[in-house]
């Protein structure tokens, strides 16, 4: 195997303004808008770990005529395990495994892989590295004319969020897909329950409890050869510029769930959290619980709990109340109106890919990108109640001057952010504040 090209940093200029520069030089691939269904579709994938891998293999299995042709992480060794996975799809699924077409000189790595990805002949392009970087990788795909399929959340903080909503509208413009890995949207049983609950089954919904309890997860281990940056981005889940915390990252989830139900994001929060089991330096400085109460436009408050410390209570769901009845949005309706899915239910996340190449090949794409950057500041919203300690509003926040990007990505010293402190951090604060 060749060595895939490499760059060692990225400057915050052309980090941030990668939809008007950076993507150039690029050769905009043909729109596909109603292709018929035979046509080839190739597919890129930017950030080679589990969940990019796994992204990548759920596409292939989604559907026939794609091609997965190209390969961008930061780090080589990533791209080369994700090729050592993608290998064993050959005797584990033939099917999906005969639709790898990676080659040598389509693997790429560096901060700038996303763009050699963009210009390596792809019509669809899978964004999955940290969330940090999705604003920029996701305005550079729009730029190039791909169809886009971007893990959730698409963002860390009210700067990003901005960008991924001028994104999703020049998506739009292009007749380009999005779709965002929220996979409960395309998950028969809870698009069953919603279709109930919003033609009336439980009445006007009043309130509702989402959660996201459970043990902790993975770290990497800082080695020696590693510099501060590198260690950082190896190590993303505990560094809010880079996933937004926890409660971004994984929380988002029943969060989008609650936006669902209740056709809105919220207007306020208010609530608490804080640092007390993961709070050795392997752990980063974000927090291990939260529990906000958010209040929607129709007067709804939604009670958002997670956390993540071993030996506690494990629970992932969710549950609302309205005037007739409760359900728990995914299988079940109790009251005036009971009702209980059985019917077969798909894998989801093979499913969002199945609905997205339908839309590509339907001349019909979806764009999600604007519902998902709504839920995902909801959760950059239950964050900073907690961090700051006092209300967020909506507005408020949607503004906010707040971009926790460090000035300058490349492998280096990095400090650490202080852990936030309820009553002095603030809402607009930079990458390295409290």
């Amino acid at each position: 195997m060749t060595k895939p090209r490499n760059r060692s940093s990225l400057s915050r200029r052309a980090f941030v303004g990668t939809a008007a520069a950076a993507t150039a030089g690029l050769v905009v691939s043909r729109r596909l808008g109603a292709v018929s269904p035979p046509e080839l579709i190739r597919i890129g994938l930017v950030g080679c770990g589990g969940r990019g891998t796994g992204a990548a293999i759920d596409a292939l299995r989604a559907s026939e005529g794609v091609e997965l042709v190209a390969l961008g992480d930061l780090f080589p060794d990533r791209v080369a395990k994700c090729r050592e996975h993608l290998a064993t799809l050959a005797t584990e699924d033939p099917a999906a495994g005969a639709k790898v077409k990676v080659t040598d000189a389509r693997c790429f790595t560096g901060f700038d892989a996303y763009q050699q990805v963009l210009g390596a002949g792809i019509d669809l392009v899978i964004l999955a590295t940290p969330p940090g970087f999705r604003p920029a990788h996701f305005a550079a795909a729009v730029a190039a004319g791909k169809h886009i399929f971007m893990e959730k959340p698409v963002a860390v903080d009210p700067a990003g969020v901005r960008s991924v909503l001028a994104s999703a509208e020049r998506a739009r413009a292009r007749s380009l897909a999005v779709v965002a890995g929220t996979q409960r949207r395309h998950d028969v049983g809870y698009r069953a329950v919603m279709q109930r609950l919003h033609d009336g089954a439980i009445g006007d919904i009043v309130a509702g409890q989402v959660f996201w309890n459970q043990g902790g997860l993975w770290h990497a281990e800082r080695q020696p050869a590693w510099s501060d940056t590198e260690w950082q981005i190896r190590n993303w889940l505990y560094f809010t510029w880079l996933s937004g915390d926890h409660v971004v990252e994984q929380h988002i989830h029943n969060l989008d769930v609650a936006n669902w139900v209740l056709g809105s994001h919220p207007v306020r929060a208010v609530g608490v959290g804080g640092r007390q089991w993961r709070t050795a330096p392997a752990f980063g400085h974000i927090y291990d619980h939260f529990a906000v109460e958010l209040e929607y436009p129709n007067g709804a408050r939604v009670t958002s709990m997670c956390r993540q410390i071993d030996g506690t209570a494990n629970h992932v769901g969710e549950r609302f109340a309205g005037t007739r009845g409760t359900s728990d949005a995914h299988s079940a309706i109790e009251g005036a109106n009971p009702w209980r899915f059985e019917g077969e239910a798909p894998n989801p996340y093979v499913q969002e890919h199945v609905d997205l190449v339908a839309s590509i090949r339907a001349g019909s794409p979806l764009n999600e990108g604007r519902r998902v950057a709504e839920s995902t500041l909801t959760a950059i919203m239950v964050r900073e109640a907690a961090y700051t300690g006092q209300v967020i509003a909506w507005d408020e926040l949607l503004a906010a001057a707040q971009d926790l990007t460090p000035p300058d990505l490349a492998f280096g010293s990095l400090a650490v952010p202080p852990v936030a402190m309820p009553g002095r951090t603030t809402l607009n604060r930079t990458w390295n504040e409290a």
